[in-house]
């Protein structure tokens, strides 16, 4: 019997992955996601600190030349005879497929088409875009849209700067945004001045679709996303910090490097001046079921990112002293936040500090079998609930979107 399948059937249905972290050149850790003060700079310090911890990923990280192997994929654990072996997610799905995703998703993508992530930046990032599909392929690669939540368990402060900038505001013209593309190697291209930030709150999100420019704030972010790392820095100058122009030509062919009427062209134009940005990609939380009937059975299920076709993803939390069994129509990846017990086969905690390298039960993905016979949790504490982030593919059968 392969390891895939071994660690499918000693799980019961449900994979233990490990910890993935992720540095960025561009970035200062906010130093929020439980790694180890001493091991920001794991990857050394040419690669940058690490912020970012990447969950149920089959997405290799684009970090140019310097990018280690097999960096932003996580790793299943398996346990037998005393040893642990550690072995690809995106193996144990490119061999099982519908035994681990589902036949829904594995008829269409043939893949795991989504992962998700937390970014965790004491600073703003650059204004920056993720194509869509049509421009990705360019550089042969999928377009990008993605969403955001602030968990209040990693957001002890708000970093430095905690608004988000969105979109571009109305009335700016193309040829103004273009000027400023070409004004990148002049040092600050202010392109800022043409976008509205919106303040970030715990407990909130934003989805944000291909094509929109946006600039991430200091909040320590939950983010789903589709199964792609592809991005370009429209803004030169953040804090101070010079972007590199290698990053405003980043998901653009080589040939084209250059044209500035392309990367005008990547913009949804309609989509970033719209007034309304609020209104159509602000999340508020909103209960899966009835509020009454889960305190009644022992927990309370939130839908925090639910705007987009692609991914989606719910916040479960299981009160103290109770044990639960919770259904769901489709596989998910899931973090533990907050609390300790059992989720099936498996002890799941949520370590207060993790060393680089170190294996961790704070995150598991539960196949599409498991997820639907229903997937029992027990809280043992007597007064800590427990909280996860679980996140789901495209088109979840649970969530309705008009």
């Amino acid at each position: 019997m392969s390891l895939a399948k071994k660690a499918l059937e000693q799980g019961e249905g449900i994979l233990r992955l490990t910890p993935t972290w992720v540095p960025r050149s561009f970035c200062v850790p906010g130093r929020r996601i439980k790694l180890h003060p001493d091991d920001y700079y794991s990857f050394g310090g040419m690669r940058g600190g690490i912020d970012e911890r990447w969950f149920s990923s089959t997405t290799p990280a684009e970090n140019g030349p310097l990018t280690s192997k097999n960096e932003g994929l996580s790793h299943i654990a398996f346990e037998e005879g005393g040893k642990t072996q550690l072995f690809l997610l995106k193996d144990a799905i490119d061999e099982l497929g519908a035994q681990i995703v589902g036949s829904r998703l594995w008829n269409q993508y043939k893949s795991w088409p989504m992962y998700s992530k937390f970014f965790d930046n004491m600073g703003p990032l650059p204004h920056h875009i993720h194509p869509s599909d049509e421009f990705g392929k360019l550089t042969n690669q999928n377009g990008k849209p993605e969403a955001y939540y602030f968990p209040p368990q990693v957001n002890n402060h708000g970093g430095d700067f905690p608004f988000t900038f969105l979109g571009i505001a109305p009335g700016t013209s193309k040829e103004t945004i273009l000027q400023c593309l070409k004004d990148f190697k002049k040092g600050d291209n202010k392109i800022t001045n043409y976008s509205q930030a919106f303040r970030l709150q715990p407990g909130t999100g934003w989805d944000v679709p291909p094509g929109m420019l946006h600039a991430p704030g200091s909040l320590c972010t939950y983010e789903p996303q589709k199964a792609s790392d592809i991005f370009a820095m429209y803004q030169s100058l953040v804090n101070e910090a010079i972007i590199p122009e290698e990053l405003l030509w980043n998901a653009t062919p080589k040939d084209r490097w250059g044209d500035y009427e392309l990367l005008v062209d990547m913009i949804d134009w309609d989509l970033n001046v719209n007034p309304n940005l609020m209104d159509n990609h602000y999340m508020e939380p909103k209960p899966v079921h009835s509020v009454s009937e889960m305190h009644a059975a022992g927990y309370h299920e939130n839908w925090i990112c639910y705007r987009s076709h692609d991914y989606s993803a719910k916040e479960l939390t299981v009160l103290p002293g109770h044990s639960v069994v919770v259904k769901d129509a489709a596989a998910y990846g899931m973090i533990m936040m907050q609390g300790y017990g059992k989720m099936g086969a498996w002890d799941i905690e949520t370590p207060a500090l993790i060393r680089f390298g170190q294996l961790t039960h704070d995150e598991y993905f539960v196949s599409e079998d498991a997820a639907k016979a229903g997937v029992k949790i027990t809280n043992l504490s007597k007064t800590d609930p427990i909280v996860m982030l679980k996140h789901f593919g495209p088109r979840n059968p649970d969530l309705a979107i008009s």
